[in-house]
């Protein structure tokens, strides 16, 4: 059963075969195959450049000077960042799950469920800043004042609300929320900046700077850090140091506790994975974090993640993984032998498609041609010799001359287009010949 189903099989590959359109149809599709898979592993050798879109938040934000600190640092690497303004965390959230933005820089902390969005990196903890007129001395002092939170779709209203209600304040009940923007807060006039002002930054905080020097304000200490950690996994334990903002007078007077909130980056989920390997290696490039005065910590690369881990994150973590390495190199080259096994399994079933050699068909030798021209030389002379003692009338006489210069340029035209004879005398021997019955007619053309 076996032999006959493998007869059955070669009777049609030599049907196949024997139909020359039916082989080169397929021998150009398999052609077009092999080269898409070549073109695939060149193209994913190929360097690239990337146009990417990155949010910092509020233009006057310290993620906004981060961002675009980023963006000068990582052109080099072939990535071009354009650094739009949003209005706070929430905002950025959303645009990077609708694809309008590629990357943001958000607060942590906000767990809020967004689609499409990747965790690609956790950089350094932001500082709460409580700044406070100069008659609150304490929490309890903020009951009945007007708190700025910020944008309602900042993520500095979210935490700040957090930590008012651990603090048993209830917004409209114990205080007033307002929600002006850091330039809206900035261009008041001073009787009505409200009371308390919170912000999330690095310190120092440009704007806490500002503030404070401006408004007279002061840092509230939180002192229950360590308590809210234990209910909320985002909280960090955090100080700003004495004389930070202020030395005269002293603002802080003395190192204060406050909550620290972890500084995340996110992608888009569909963003292709080199795309963030490539943003990572600016975002630890030690030319940011000089130009940033600040380390960000590879090691807390994953903290505080609530966004699926970018397929770019685990690229960049992989990297230094010698195992790993390892592994990867092996599969490099059991891939290599697999493309190079099926080229070579193509290129046999090409030669089979190709069909039979034709038989060889001899063509006719360029000797046996010289030698006709000279035959047709020597019937010329054989005219001529054939001639009566009279001469002949010129009309005949321009006859052969025209004969011999017709064999002369059909050998000419023959050694340019087919190179040297076999026999190299033919050659010599043909124009010899011409030339003596030239010479023969116009003795004869003077005679007469």
């Amino acid at each position: 059963m076996a032999n006959e189903a493998r007869g059955i099989l070669n009777d049609w590959l030599n049907r196949m075969q024997r139909h020359e359109r039916v082989r080169k149809t397929l021998a150009c599709l398999l052609v077009i195959v092999l080269l898409g898979i070549a073109g695939h592993y060149v193209y994913e050798v190929l360097p690239r450049t990337y146009s990417l879109k990155i949010t910092g938040g509020d233009i006057l934000g310290n993620r906004h000077y981060l961002a675009g600190t980023l963006r000068d640092d990582i052109l080099p690497l072939g990535v071009r960042l354009d650094v739009l303004p949003t209005d706070g965390s929430q905002e950025a959230l959303s645009l990077v799950s609708q694809g309008k933005l590629d990357f943001a820089l958000i607060q942590g902390g906000l767990e809020l469920p967004f689609p499409n969005v990747s965790h690609v990196a956790n950089l350094a903890p932001e500082l709460l800043h409580f700044l406070v007129s100069p008659d609150i001395k304490d929490i309890a002092g903020m009951r009945g004042k007007r708190i700025n939170l910020g944008s309602k779709k900042g993520g500095t209203r979210v935490i700040g609300k957090q930590l008012l209600e651990f603090s048993g304040m209830r917004d409209g009940v114990d205080y007033v929320e307002t929600n002006l923007s850091t330039e809206d807060l900035l261009a008041l006039r001073k009787d009505r900046v409200p009371e308390v002002i919170v912000i999330t930054s690095f310190a120092p905080s440009n704007v806490a700077d500002y503030i404070v020097k401006q408004y007279g304000y002061s840092l509230l200490e939180i002192p229950f850090p360590s308590a809210l950690a234990l209910r909320q996994g985002w909280v960090a334990d955090t100080k700003v140091m004495a004389y930070m903002y202020s030395v005269q007078p002293p603002v802080p007077p003395r190192d204060v506790r406050t909550v620290g909130v972890n500084l995340q980056l996110v992608a888009n989920s569909n963003l292709d994975p080199r795309a963030v390997f490539k943003v990572l290696e600016g975002v630890y490039s030690p030319d940011l974090q000089m130009h940033l005065k600040m380390k960000f910590d590879e090691d807390k690369i994953l903290e505080s993640s609530s966004y699926p881990l970018s397929a770019g994150t685990r690229m960049f973590m992989d990297r230094k993984n010698p195992f790993l390495s390892q592994a990867t190199l092996k599969k490099v080259e059991a891939l290599f032998g697999l493309v190079l096994s099926v080229a070579s399994t193509l290129i046999v079933v090409f030669k089979w498609f190709k069909g039979a050699p034709p038989e060889p068909v001899k063509a006719e030798t360029d000797d046996a041609f010289f030698v006709a021209l000279i035959e047709r030389v020597l019937a010329v002379d054989a005219a001529v010799d054939a001639v009566p003692d009279d001469p002949p009338p010129p009309s005949q006489l321009a006859a052969w001359q025209k004969e011999l210069t017709d064999i002369k340029a059909t050998a000419m035209r023959r050694l340019t287009a087919n190179g040297p004879l076999a026999n190299a005398n033919l050659v010599p021997q043909l124009f010899s010949a011409i030339a003596d019955s030239r010479a023969r007619l116009e003795f004869m053309r003077d005679k007469a």
